[in-house]
């Protein structure tokens, strides 16, 4: 079969496809939620489970987006379509990267807006208004940015401004150059902070919470969050993955490369939980916070430290970086349709969709001021959209993926782009996506409801 090219381009290396998809991969759950869901479920147990986790879900699943948007060299729509075809099946397959990209479009609706919440914090950190903050006054700062719609619309608005320029510029003009400075700037910064955390009095506390094997805490819900974290931290089942491998060279070998950013990816998520909770540690604060640990704990604990307007404002710098390293991604699959089937220029389609993701974004920061008391089946829109891709849209589409991949797919095409060392690799990754990886994902898809 003569090799196709994407008409978007190609990645110029290997390694920039590897440093775009960690970049996908890599957001704002990623550097605070996996630390916090390990320290919560047994610290090294649960890493061990996850990690494992990953092998058996997370990688295979990977294998077959980058394969079939390799394969095709098209957006996930397109590159469903043609495999079917090619492979002698129905080119409904195709409506499940439909899905995929209507799922990143909606998360990136309300990651946005989050997005912007860090933007404010990286100023108010940089400019000493957090300094020497009590919990209380931090709790009414967040609170008080939540009900503000002006302030939450214009960081909202710059996000996605900065997130549409660079997708604007294309492949390799745009994404490819944006991922050349942001993902070397966000390994510096995490690696800065690391070296903040390990000066602190709280890092063998921190180190303790989050690699202590304590077996007691492993429960079957455990089982369930590493799943669907192993899942969820690696971008599949939104399209991203397979879009941007339909740029990745033919000569690259997918295999070593997906185990990369495998590795990149939980790299990234345990060295962060080693910057951030020795500083909760040594503040006395609380690791179990959750989601106000962000935005409430960690400003505290900064704004307490020496250094710490300095540092906290690298933190909040990094964060924002990983969120636009991600909306990058849950972006470009849907230009790239609109590019494909409607002819349109890239400029046209980025700007189109931009403003569509701005718009829904407006009614998500609503939520918290102005359309507080609109809700859907009980949870308001923001929740309502964060609920409907996490649990349901994308779960959907890793299954269908997998099924595609493993019971569609001629698997001679499989075989021809995987290009596996030992036909025994193959079978072994066959056999797991066919059975484990579905099966694994439709279990916490069904408890999850």
């Amino acid at each position: 079969m003569q090799e196709k090219k994407s008409i978007h381009g190609s990645w110029a290396s290997r390694w920039i496809f590897i440093l775009a998809a960690t970049g996908s991969a890599v957001g704002l759950g990623n550097i605070w939620k996996f630390p916090y869901i390990t320290g919560e479920n047994g610290g090294g147990a649960f890493v061990l489970v996850y990690l494992l986790c990953i092998a058996l879900v997370g990688i295979p699943i990977m294998l077959a987006e980058v394969f079939i948007g390799r394969r095709a060299r098209q957006s996930p729509y397109n590159a469903l379509q043609e495999l079917a075809e090619e492979s002698g099946k129905s080119k409904n397959w195709g409506l499940i990267g439909l899905m995929g990209m209507l799922a990143g479009v909606m998360i990136l609706s309300f990651y946005s807006v989050v997005a912007g919440w860090v933007l404010q914090y990286i100023v108010s950190t940089a400019n000493g208004s957090l300094n020497d903050i009590t919990s209380e006054q931090a709790g009414a700062v967040f609170s008080g940015l939540l009900a503000d719609p002006s302030t939450l619309l214009m960081w909202h608005s710059i996000f996605m401004v900065m997130v549409v320029v660079v997708v604007i510029g294309g492949v390799n003009a745009g994404i490819e150059r944006a991922t050349r400075i942001m993902m070397p700037a966000l390994f510096i910064l995490l690696f800065v902070l690391f070296g903040y955390g390990m000066s602190t009095d709280g890092f063998e506390a921190g180190w303790d919470f989050m690699f202590d094997f304590d077996f007691s805490k492993l429960t079957w819900d455990s089982v369930l969050v590493a799943v669907g974290h192993s899942f969820f931290t690696l971008s599949l089942g939104m399209g991203t993955i397979m879009a941007y491998g339909s740029y990745m060279p033919k000569r690259a070998s997918i295999g070593s490369t997906v185990l990369a950013i495998g590795f990149l990816d939980t790299l990234v998520a345990l060295v962060a939980g080693l910057a951030i909770f020795p500083i909760i540690f040594s503040n006395g604060m609380d690791p179990a916070a959750g989601p106000g640990l962000m935005f409430v704990s960690l400003p505290v604990a900064f704004g307490q430290m020496a250094g710490g307007q300095f540092f906290g404002t690298l933190f909040f710098i990094l964060i924002g970086v990983a969120a636009w390293t991600s909306a990058i991604s849950l972006l470009e699959p849907t230009v790239a349709f609109l590019v494909e089937r409607m002819g349109m220029k890239r400029s046209t389609a980025s700007i189109s969709i931009g403003i569509v993701v701005w718009a829904v974004g407006i009614l998500c920061l609503g939520s918290f001021n102005f359309m507080s008391d609109v809700t859907i089946f009980g949870k308001n829109i923001f929740d309502t959209l964060d609920y409907a891709t996490a649990n349901i849209m994308l779960p959907l589409g890793g299954i269908f993926i997998a099924l595609f991949a493993g019971w569609t797919v001629k698997q001679k095409i499989a075989a021809d782009e995987l290009n596996f060392k030992s036909e025994s690799l193959f079978k072994l990754w066959l056999f797991v996506i066919k059975f484990i990886a579905p099966v694994a994902v439709a279990i916490v898809f069904v408890l999850n409801l």
